[in-house]
């Protein structure tokens, strides 16, 4: 229950001249008379990404660094002077700790301001307002709003894991591209193939590329079957040796297939 006008003003006095645990007794009782300035506070900055609980205790830290700094002789009346006390916190707070990715502190501010208006223009309007609308009422560029409006995702960035249409954020990311695991070979593979005599290239060429039996190779370029077979088994024997950085003299492996 809030203390009497007197009876708090009485209370400031002896917190102000005590000392040790009689102040913090008389600092705690008059946090106490005034929980429902930190409660007020917290749900007004309350809303997605942000812990309410949290931010009860900031405001009630606020409302405590209020009581301390309050001097009832100047005759200001304490709620007036702990507000904007307990609201700073908050705003500290909320800029310093709950932005994963932190935008200008003038986003952040426009932000707070523009989530606040929009329920009071939709009810003026009867309808959700235009960004053009939001920034009419601020005063404010409608570009700015919606820039504003779009930090909502550096406070608590959507989990990879949420569905949406049934499918999660992580399934729309691209993944493993196996082909690449090869590029090296392939690349070594242009290598020693260019550094095969004209005749050895063509019948690669015919034989792999356009996929021509041996038969057929043999006719193009003057050569029997059985030549072009074992032309094409030296020269893969070659590739291979090349690609496994092995010298000539050393028994060849098993053939893989390029």
């Amino acid at each position: 229950m809030m203390p009497s006008a007197n009876h708090r003003t009485t209370l400031f006095r002896q917190a102000r001249s005590a000392k040790g645990s009689l102040r913090r007794a008389l600092e705690e009782e008059l946090v106490l008379g005034h929980l429902d300035i930190a409660e007020t506070a917290a749900k007004g900055y309350a809303g997605a990404g942000r812990d309410l609980e949290d931010l009860k205790q900031v405001a009630r830290m606020g409302l405590l660094k209020a009581v301390r700094g309050f001097d009832p002789e100047r005759g200001t009346d304490f709620p007036a002077y702990a507000v904007p006390t307990v609201t700073g916190e908050l705003k500290r707070y909320l800029r310093d700790n709950c932005w994963v990715v932190r935008p200008p502190r003038r986003l952040q501010e426009l932000r707070t301001v523009a989530a606040k208006a929009i329920p009071e223009l939709a009810q003026r309007l009867g309808r959700e307002p235009s960004l053009a609308e939001l920034g009419g009422e601020l005063g404010e560029d409608p570009q700015l709003v919606g820039e504003a409006l779009n930090c909502q995702s550096s406070l608590r960035p959507e989990s990879l894991e949420a569905a949406q249409d049934g499918r999660t954020l992580a399934d729309s990311l691209g993944g493993a591209d196996h082909r690449l695991d090869r590029a090296e070979e392939l690349l070594m593979l242009r290598g020693a193939i260019r550094e095969l005599a004209p005749r050895e290239q063509l019948l690669l060429y015919y034989r792999y590329f356009e996929e021509e039996s041996q038969q057929r190779v043999g006719e193009r370029v003057g050569m029997t079957q059985m030549q072009v077979s074992r032309a094409l088994a030296r020269i893969l024997v070659r590739l291979q040796r090349r690609l496994l950085g092995e010298p000539e003299g050393v028994p060849v492996r098993r053939l893989r297939t390029a």
